[in-house]
């Protein structure tokens, strides 16, 4: 994961670096540092990893390193007509 994907995905599912950072178990400091281009242990990585693809998130490589919404998440969105994390958004107006 680069860090314009942790970024990307962070976005995607409507998550602030504190949200991202609490359900991945690290700090805000960590997710913005990485963010900007540090480097972090493969142990940190895959806990952002991890929160990410738990929303929904898959990590795409190749050419174009990107993120988009799995099939099983677009699925249960599709049903209740949201994307995961919108509720968070609705909330915050």
């Amino acid at each position: 994961m680069k860090a314009i994907q942790l970024r990307m995905a962070r976005a995607a599912v409507g998550w602030g670096v504190r949200e991202l950072a609490k359900k991945a178990g690290v700090t805000a400091n960590t997710v913005t540092r990485i963010e900007n281009g540090a480097d972090a242990k493969q142990s940190t990585m895959d806990r952002l990893q991890d929160a990410l693809e738990g929303a929904g998130i898959e990590f795409t490589n190749g050419d174009q390193p990107g993120v988009r919404f799995n099939k099983a998440a677009v699925s249960s969105s599709a049903k209740t007509g949201r994307r995961k994390g919108a509720k968070a958004a609705e909330t915050n107006r």
